[in-house]
Parts: structure tokens; sequence; C-alpha cells
């Protein structure tokens, strides 16, 4: 059970500053402070959880001082009233209706012997609306008389308050006779020692009584759910940006055939169908829903109450939730409602709060002229307190959310057709439609050349060429002579100069026409060549494109840029609203494209001197295909700004080759880091989009634990993909997230351990110039050419980080020349074993703790023994001889004992597709030597085995016995191979 309590104004108060205090049980809560008034109208509305009417409402009224005290707050106690609930239950509706309390004296304090006022108050056990209570008073004490209209006049305003529309439009005389109805009321109650007060006549009375209900006819209707979204609407500035999603995912995201201002309806408006339906679904019971109403007498946030019984699962009994539902963002166009649900029964439920986001926006315009909406629900979790069960509170909630809004969904659709975006984002068939709308060269030369200034030059012309045949040779006159023929009067040579004028001009735009439609770009209309990313755009059309002189239209044309590969559309002549209607392909590309360079220039004879009338960037990396496919963008400058000038585009990125081109990548990159790359699970790759909200392309390449380098150090993990650099934290709760792509960087700067970097070396990661800005709250320092700097350190193995790193970001930045020259290189040198990636010069060999495993003396001699580490027959006999399944990669190096005694072999092996394969290296030294008699037919053979871990796991010092044990016996095992095949050895020093 609920109470709602009304806390409307306050006279006769003895001081000026003052607020209040409400209490049930231990639940407290209070009032602004109103300052310079003795009149204090608050119009506040608190809700209370009651388990019965046995307890009491305790209001106290404080006035506020500026000096707090110790004891007793920052105020002096004025007065007090006891209000018991179950005479708010006794009265019909359980609603009191609003009443004028006398504030009682408090026993101590400074106004003890003080007038200390009356406060007006109204409550309600089930949330009934307040005027259904105020005709109940009006039915129920029909013959009041009316007094004192001074002191109702304030009253009255209240009144207007609490209802929810507060429109202007109700009249004051209405609102006196309500409020001095009440009055008199209150009056009989609390004076009843009081002279009685006077009748007036019944038709007095039920003329205000006729009034008032024609104003609350006009008020209940004014007050209405698309009236209230209406008044969002035009308080609306428009300079909010969208909210985020919320941090624990997205629950749905999908398209649906209708407006957004029709499923905002469908979803959210009082008494809806939809909610009764799903409450059927999902097994709700009790469901309450409150009215929309303005939240703390504001105007800006529309709220309203649900109660319901959520239904009993396998694991949780049916609890009790509410929901707090409030609009933050209502413009006609897109909504945005936040939820919270707080549900207090369950375990731990005091704790948290679970915290839903709908958005509701217009989705891509369609041919067919039908409207899309795009609806997304994300959800998370606010914490109240600290608790140890934070894991299973969000698994718990994670679970229950999803199976809700599958249900939701499945509802959704059955009233709604969901839009396949497929179908507008199919390559071939938007493309298919490009070539038929183009117009041929006459059609567009028609157009261009009907205009006043050729048609008046050609009439001119025919009408002299008529003139001239139809006139007879004069005689010569003036200064004329034989074969000049001048004009004879100031009209001739006026006409004859407007005719040399026209033409001259018809010629130019003759001239302009034919460049430019010569010079459209030798690649436009080029299909792509070549296998890899290809990038496709097709251009649509124009927007209000400004013009250099605001009297005349300009010939745009558009240049894209991308991966320093640029492709230029043909020009429109005389226009602001161009229709291109073109498409443009660029050649297959290695990496996958970051970011298209968009710039619209008027044409004005060669290129050269175009004029640029607005530019753009598009970042591939945050927006998903379905967006690229249909895409409205707003062009930059300061012409293409004041004109609000925009292009229609829709862009297609493929890879031909599929998984197979991430592959050859990966391979590539091998070669460039010094490591093996492997291709990450579709499970790690999506989680890792998600967590960045990344296109699907987009795949992981590596990722590092490190910290980033702060005011405090912030323990996270790097992640690597093909086109960012992300990092992210979760810190308790206080989560850190941001990415930038390869090309913002400009330099990469390695700097030494030092003791505030606690002997880790830092790698600082610096942008070009105001570009990364949406990461810059992960940035330790600016500088003074507003670049941001990263710093990481504490990797696991910096060596293999910095060295992946470096080698992706100059894989990213180099030209087309400067990779091809390097390729070219690469193919020219002989393939070589990928080294590992802490086995640089061996540090790690020499430092780590070698145990010897395997001590033997060998009939044969060092040379012969040192086949087995040369690539012949031997070697790979014993290659065969594998202890863990799956690939195997080392690297070897070898350096001879002084005196020639003998050889020392080191080796650095990775384990592939065995368990934790990322986290440890195995090391090898073989030390071979002469035997003690220094005979050249034996040799002694000591091999040391060690494992070095790069990352710490729980099962480490179990898998290090497990590695050693099977080597050692993988070694015994050789080396009795080597003995056994002693003829393969004698050949091998004969042919020597």
């Amino acid at each position: 059970m609920r109470l709602y309590v009304y806390v409307l104004e306050a006279k006769d108060l003895p001081v000026k500053d003052s607020y209040v205090n409400l209490q049930v049980g231990k639940h407290k809560s209070k009032t602004r402070i109103l300052r310079n008034t003795i009149v204090p109208v608050w119009n506040d509305e608190f809700v209370f959880r009651v388990h019965g009417t046995d307890e009491e409402l305790v209001v106290s009224v404080y006035h506020h001082v500026e000096e707090p005290k110790i004891f007793s707050g920052s105020g002096n106690l004025l007065g007090r009233i006891w209000i018991p609930l179950w005479s708010v239950a006794a009265e019909k509706n359980q609603t009191l209706p609003p009443t004028w309390f006398p504030l009682e004296r408090p026993k101590t304090g400074k106004f003890i012997n003080k007038e200390c006022g009356k406060i007006f108050l109204t409550m309600s056990l089930h949330g009934i609306s307040y005027e259904t209570s105020v005709n109940h008073v009006l039915c129920a004490h029909s013959n009041n008389n009316i007094e004192e209209p001074k002191e109702l006049e304030v009253s009255c305003i209240s009144c207007q308050d609490i209802f929810s529309s507060k429109t202007p439009s109700r009249k004051i005389a209405e609102g006196k006779y309500l409020m001095k109805t009440i009055a008199n009321r209150l009056e009989k109650i609390f004076h009843k020692n009081e002279e009685a007060l006077r009748s007036d006549d019944s038709s007095e009375l039920s003329s205000t009584l006729s009034d008032y209900e024609d104003c609350m006819e006009e008020h209940s209707s004014s007050c209405s759910f698309v009236e209230a979204i209406e008044m969002m609407q035009s308080r609306y500035n428009g300079q909010d940006k969208m909210p985020e999603n919320l941090q624990g995912g997205i629950l749905l995201d999908q398209l649906y055939i209708v407006s957004s201002h029709d499923l905002n309806a469908f979803l959210f408006s009082p008494d809806s169908q939809f909610s009764k339906n799903l409450a059927e679904v999902q097994g709700t019971k009790d469901v309450q829903e409150g009215p929309w109403m303005w939240k703390s007498g504001a105007t800006s946030d529309l709220t309203r109450a649900v109660s319901y019984t959520k239904a009993a699962t396998k694991l949780v009994k049916a609890v009790k939730a509410t929901e707090e539902q409030t609009y933050i963002r209502a413009d006609g166009r897109e909504f945005v409602v936040s939820v919270s649900v707080s549900t207090p029964d369950v375990p731990y439920g005091s704790t948290f709060k679970v915290e839903l986001l709908y958005k509701i926006m217009p989705g891509p315009e369609l041919s067919s002229g039908e409207e899309l909406s795009h609806l997304v629900v994300s959800w998370g979790i606010n914490f109240l307190q600290k608790t140890m069960m934070r894991g299973m509170i969000e698994g718990g909630v994670r679970q229950g959310l999803k199976e809700s809004f599958d249900q939701f969904a499945s509802l959704l659709t059955q009233n709604f057709k969901i839009f396949d975006m497929v179908s507008v984002s199919n390559k071939d068939d938007v493309l298919e439609t490009l070539g038929a709308e183009h117009r041929s060269d006459w059609q567009l030369a028609t157009e261009y050349f009907w205009n006043l200034t050729v048609v008046s030059a050609i009439f001119m012309a025919m009408y002299f060429l008529v003139h001239s045949l139809l006139s007879e040779p004069s005689n010569l006159q003036g200064l004329e002579f034989k074969g000049l023929d001048l004009p004879d009067s100031l009209g001739e040579l006026i006409t004859s100069g407007i005719l040399v004028i026209q033409l001259e001009r018809v010629y130019n735009m003759i001239s302009h026409f034919i460049q430019a439609r010569l010079q459209r770009g030798s690649d436009h209309g080029v299909k792509a060549q070549g296998d890899g990313w290809v990038l496709t755009i097709a251009l649509i059309e124009g927007i209000n494109l400004a013009s250099l002189v605001s009297t005349e239209f300009s010939d745009p044309y558009v240049v894209f840029t991308c991966n320093g590969k640029t492709r230029t559309s043909s020009v429109k002549l005389q226009t602001r609203d161009p229709q291109w209607n073109e498409m443009l392909e660029f050649d297959a590309m290695e990496e996958p494209p970051s970011v298209l360079d968009v710039e619209v220039f008027d044409f004005d004879g060669p290129f050269e001197l175009a004029t640029s009338l607005g530019h753009a960037e598009i970042n591939f990396v945050k927006h998903t295909s379905t967006e690229l496919a249909d895409m409205w963008v707003p062009l930059e400058g300061k012409l293409a700004q004041s004109s609000q000038s925009k292009l229609h585009l829709r862009m297609f990125v493929d890879n031909n080759k599929g998984v197979e081109m991430i592959r050859e990548y990966l391979t590539k990159m091998e070669k460039e880091v010094g490591k093996k790359l492997s291709l990450r699970s579709p499970q790690k790759n999506s989680t890792f989009q998600k967590l960045f909200i990344l296109p699907p392309e987009e795949f992981l390449i590596s990722d590092f634990t490190c910290h980033l380098k702060r005011k405090m150090p912030l323990q996270g993990r790097l992640f690597l993909s093909s086109r960012i650099v992300g990092f992210y934290a979760n810190l308790f709760g206080h989560k850190a997230k941001f990415f930038f792509l390869w090309e913002d960087i400009e330099d990469i700067q390695v700097l030494p351990p030092s003791l505030a970097s606690m002997g880790s070396p830092t790698l600082v990661i610096i942008l070009r110039k105001d570009r990364g800005l949406d990461a810059r709250h992960g940035a330790k320092s600016q500088d003074e050419e507003g670049r941001l700097k990263f710093y990481f350190q504490s990797f696991a193995s910096f060596n293999g980080a910095s060295r992946t790193i470096m080698a992706l970001w100059r894989t990213r930045t180099l030209t087309p020349d400067q990779k091809a020259q390097i390729s070219e290189e690469q193919e020219d040198q002989d393939d070589t074993s990928i080294m590992l990636e802490d086995a640089g010069s061996f540090p790690d060999v020499e430092d780590a703790k070698l145990s010897k495993v395997f001590t033997a003396e060998l009939p044969i001699n060092i040379n012969s023994l040192m086949e087995i580490f040369d690539g012949g027959k031997l070697e790979h006999k014993i290659m065969e001889k594998s202890v863990f399944g799956g690939e195997v990669i080392c690297t070897q190096q070898k350096f001879p004992i002084p005196n020639n005694e003998g050889w020392i072999v080191n080796e650095v092996m990775a384990l592939q597709g065995v368990p934790f394969d990322d986290h440890f290296h195995v090391h090898f030294r073989y030390q071979m030597e002469k035997s003690h008699d220094h005979s050249d037919s034996s040799c002694m053979c000591d091999v040391y085995i060690g494992v070095t871990w790069l990352k710490s796991i729980k099962f480490q010092q179990r898998i290090t016995w497990n590695i050693t044990k099977k080597f050692a016996h993988r070694l015994k095992e050789i080396f009795e191979v080597v003995d056994t095949d002693r003829e393969i050895l004698f050949r091998t020093q004969q042919d020597s």
C-alpha cells in the first residue's frame, strides 16, 4: 500500500524562511526551503510505502536558519501535526480532501508562545487524482457558505498547480468558488465554538457546482497523455543529445514498420492494450498504472508509477515490483523513456535498482513512403550500496531481462511488422536502380541551355542575320572604307555591343558545359579490381548546397578519398539540389577502410580552379552496415553550415574472400609483428564488438593486460583490432572505455623504466592534432599543439606488446607505394621461422630457472650429434616424437663453447592448441661437450628445461610439473633413437 501526500501551502507562519518534514514510521522526506514569505506555496508530492492503517503521518514545519546547529539540525520547530492513516482510509475512495490543519505549538523552543499558523495538505492511500477528492468534498458539503476571498485566492493558485496540466485557461472565479467551499468545511471542523457561518441561496451553490463541473471537464481534456507529449515537444529546444545506451547491454534493437510517434503511444499511453497483453503472456498480476504527471511540479519530465506482481519462476517466488517511468525526451520524432525498477522483496533487493532505457527513433526513409521506427532497449544496474553478491545479481538480472524481452519482442512483432534492412542494404538491389536513372548528354544540354540568355542570343543573332540578308549595301559614310561597315548611329552601336556580349556568354556556357562533361575524372564509373576489402559508394543526391554568389547556382561535384585513393563524381551544372545517382568503387584494399573523406567542390573550368563548398568525414567504425546503407551526411565548413548542406550516400564495405581474407591479413601481420597471430573465435570477436559497439566486420587481433596512467593508474585491458586501439577497465563498477583509430596516431614512443612507472617501461601513444577527441577522458595530458597523449605500462610482456602495436601502426599508416616496396623486399627474402614473443636476443633463456632433466654419454662425436639440429633426416625422425598435440613453434640459437670443447644450443618453444598456450613458453638448453677422456668418438650431453610464465594462473605449478615430466620422457626417447640409428650418423660422417 502506498501513501501519496501533497504538501500544498501554509499561511500565518511567524517566520519567512520555512520548510516541511514528513515522516511515516522510519521513512522521512523533506520539502524545499522557501524564503521571504509567510505564505509559502510548495506544491510538492511525496510517496511512502505503508503496511497498514495503524501507522501515522507526522508533519513538522521548521524555520530555516543559516547557521547549522549540532543537535537540532538547521532549523527551529514551528509546529507539528499527527494524522493517523485510519482517518484517511475512512474517507470515501480512501482520499482525504485538501484540508487546512492548524499546527500544534512545540513544547520547547523559541516558538512555544506564538501562533504557529496552518498547513494545507491532501492525502490518498491509492494515488487517486486530486480532482476526484475535490468533487467528493463538494458533493458532501453542498450547503457551505463562502467567506474570506483574499485567502481563498491564494488557495486557488495552489489548486491550479496541483493539476498535472497546469494550463492557464482555468478561470479565477471557478477556483475561488471551489476553495471557498473547502475553506468553510475546514472552519467547521477545527473551529466548532465559533459562530456558525451564514449560508447562501441554494441556487447560488448549484451554479457554483455547475461552474466547477464545467471547469473539471475542461481540465480533464487538457491534461491528456497526447497533450502532455505535445507540451514536451513545444518546450524542446533541440540542443539535448540522444542519451547513450546503458552499460548493461542491448536487450532489443529492431526496426518496425510504424511511425515513431505511433509506437510511443502504443507502448506508453494510459490503458495501453499492449501492456495488458504483455502482462498476460508473462503471468504478471495486480498491475496498477498511475497517471502521467509532471515530476516535482516541473513541466520538463513526465513521469508515472506502475506496480505489479511478477510471476514466480523456478528459482524465485512471485515478488512485487515498482516501476518509475520518466520521459526525458519527446520532440515529436524521438522519444526516450527511462525506467527504474525496484524489487525490494528479492534477495539483496534493497541494494540495487534495475535501469531500463527505451529509445524510439525514426528509421531510414523508404521510397515507398512508409515510416519506420527504430526501437532500442538497453539495461543497467544501479547499485545503491556495496555488496559481495554483485556478480550473482548481475547474472540473475541479465537472464531475467533476456527472457522477459524475448516475450516483449515476440508480442510486439504480432502487432507491427519487422522491417528487414537486408532488403535495403542489399548492394546489388540498391545499385541496380541507379543505372536506369542516368540521363543522356542531350537531355542535360537541353536543361542547361534552355534559359533566357541563350534564347535571346539566338533570337538576336537570327534577327541580325535576316536583317543583313534583306538590307541593300549602303554608301560609304564617314570613316568607312570598302570592307568596313561601321555603325551609323548610337543605337546601332549599342545593339551591336549587346549582341557581342550575348554571344560571348553563350560561348562561355558552351565551353563550360563541354569541360564539365569531359573532365569528370578518369576513375568515374570504373569497377573495382583485385581481391580484398572493396568500398562501393552510391552518390544519390545533395540538398541545399552552397554557392559563392547568393544570386547564382553552383556547379557541384564530389571527391571521395579513402586510404590515399580518390574517386570523383561528375559535375552537375547550375543547381543547389543536384541529383547524381552515380556509383563509385575503390580498388580492393588489404585492410578494411576506416575513414572516408568527402569534399564537395564548385566546378569553374579546370579542376584546379575548383572551390570547396563543404566537407565531411565518415568513420566506418562508428556506423553499422545498416546505417551506412542509407545515410544523409551533413557537410562542415562556413558555406555548408550556413546553408545546412547535406549529401545522400549509400556505402557498402565488402570482403570478397570472407574469413580467408582475414587469415591472409593475419599471416602478413605475423611477419611484421614477429609473433604468431591466431584467428579469434566468433564468440570473442562478438564480445569485443559489443563492448565497443563496433560493426560486425571488425575483428580482434590481440589484447594485453596493462595499466592506463592518469592521475591514478587504472588496471584494464588494451585491445588491438584491424582499425582501432581500444581500452576497457572496470574497477569496482567504475567503467572506463574508449578507442581511437590507427590513422589518428602520429607517433609512438617508448620511455625507459623509472621509479614513477614502478620499474616498467612506458608506451606513449601520441595522436594527431584534433583527432581522437572522443577518447579525451583517457588521455593523461595534452601538449601545446593540442595532441592527446596516452600512457600505457605494466604489460605482462612489454617487448611483445610494443612490437605488435608498432607493427600494426606502421602497416595502417604506410602509403600504398611504401607497402608495395616492403612486399617486394619480403618476397626476395628467404622464408624464416616466426620469432617468439619474448625470444629477441634470448635474455629470457639466460635468466630462466632451468633444471637438469637429462644427462648421458653417447658413443658418437659432437659434430654428428649436432645433426639433430640441422634439419636432416635424423631431426625429422626426432620431431615425430611429439608430446602434445597441435602446432609447435620454436626458435633455436647455438654458439660454441670456448677452446672448441663443444656446443650450447638454446631453444624457446611455444605450444599451440593446448590449454593456456598463450600463458607460457618452454625453454631448453642442450650442452654438448667432449667426454672426460677427450675422445673424438664420444661426447657428453646435458639437457636443461624451464618454463617462463607470461601470465599468472591458478594451475601454474601443476602445468609446470606436467610439462617437465612430459619433455623429460621425450628427451629419453630422442636419445634412444640417436643411439639406435648410428648407421645414419656414420653415413653422414662418411659423406662429409
